[in-house]
């Protein structure tokens, strides 16, 4: 009986020992939780996009709550809702902030674009952007292998005919796609702005020409037309200040490749799709 009772006996203090041990230094080691820091932690959405400008959600609640001035409506996923809790929790104003959204700065679809050569490697724009720097003519586009869709945790950035398309409604402007990219077609700019420019293209109009039809050919048309000094052609290619712009799209209308898109005028509903295979023979 014994034999069973003593080591038994001896677990048991162990155990004792060990838990008084692990007791005392829980109280030497203890950290003291700031609850403003959990409590602001708790109203962020916890995307850790980087958009506010820090790490993630974790550090920027907590530069927060040592420094309430840095501003409550830097997280563009939360929006006003989220400013406004966390100001709450502060005790200070909210503030408000612009509304941001991804835009890709191409437009070089399958039926504009020219190959340069059919890839058949690994299917990631970032495998592809180290052969020759991608699969079109134009060295600046969207490579369309979709690094973009596969990072966005909202499901705003799909790749539709070759090239990366953003939901407007959807996106909140995080800025995970643009730094995803690697061939930096991808910008976030005020949701505001309804005339964007859809071309990255550094080359001379006559590169850009041969290499994309929908590309931007720096001939200034929509620099002269504008009214408000809001777009400049810089680098070959058209460039508008959303600060300056008041989405009149006028240069969109002068725009002769179609470069620029404004995004409130009425398109053209697509050609309904040939029937396929099976639906004739239905």
């Amino acid at each position: 009986m014994m034999e069973i009772l003593i080591p038994v006996l001896l677990v048991v203090a162990m155990g004792f020992v060990f838990a008084v041990i692990l007791t005392i230094a829980s109280k030497i080691f203890f950290v003291p939780v700031d609850e403003t820091v959990t409590n602001l932690r708790a109203e962020l959405p916890g995307a850790n996009c980087g958009a506010c400008g820090f790490a993630g959600c974790d550090d920027y609640a907590s530069a927060l709550a040592a420094d309430p001035s840095i501003g409550t409506a830097k997280c563009p996923v939360g929006g006003a809702d989220v400013a406004a809790k966390l100001a709450g929790i502060l005790g200070v104003e909210a503030g408000s902030a612009e509304p941001q959204v991804a835009v890709v700065m191409c437009n070089g679809n399958a039926q504009a674009a020219k190959k340069l050569m059919e890839y058949q490697g690994l299917s990631t724009c970032a495998a592809a952007k180290q052969l020759f720097g991608g699969l079109n003519m134009c060295a600046y586009g969207c490579l369309g292998l979709g690094d973009c869709q596969a990072a966005c945790p909202y499901g705003a950035i799909q790749v539709c005919d070759g090239v990366a398309v953003v939901n407007r409604d959807m996106c909140v402007g995080c800025g995970i796609c643009a730094k995803t990219c690697p061939n930096h077609v991808i910008r976030i700019a005020p949701a505001k702005n309804k005339v964007v420019v859809q071309c990255n293209s550094k080359d001379t109009g006559a590169k850009t020409r041969k290499a994309c039809s929908n590309g931007c050919i720096a001939c200034k048309k929509c620099e002269k037309v504008c009214k408000f000094d809001a777009i400049k052609v810089e680098d070959n290619h058209a460039m508008i200040d959303p600060e300056k712009c008041k989405n009149c799209g006028l240069c969109a209308k002068e725009c002769p490749t179609g470069a620029i898109n404004n995004m409130r005028a009425k398109r053209k509903p697509a050609a309904s799709a040939a029937p396929t295979t099976e639906a004739k023979e239905a």
